[in-house]
């Protein structure tokens, strides 16, 4: 199981999370098993969102598809995210 991990800043979160929820068949199409959403206590603008895959080639595809950068763009993220993997043992 591979847990890709993304955290990045939103211009404004409730429009940000419209996007998201309107996103979702696309991430089940995509792979994604499982997935939940974090902000940041301190600024809720911040946000850090997990996607659970079957393995690493399936986590590193759907971050490359045209779809996901659209939707990113469309729901206000600022700046670039940082994107980080991890195996669960």
């Amino acid at each position: 199981m591979t847990t890709l991990f993304v955290r990045h800043a939103v211009s404004d979160y409730a429009a940000w999370r419209k996007t998201y929820d309107g996103f979702l068949p696309i991430q089940k199409a995509n792979g994604v098993l499982s997935e939940a959403v974090y902000q940041s206590t301190d600024d809720p603008n911040d946000v850090t969102v997990t996607h659970e895959f079957a393995t690493l080639e399936a986590a590193k595809a759907f971050t490359r598809i045209e779809e996901l950068a659209k939707a990113m763009q469309r729901g206000g993220v600022v700046g670039a995210p940082t994107v980080w993997f991890t195996q669960k043992t």
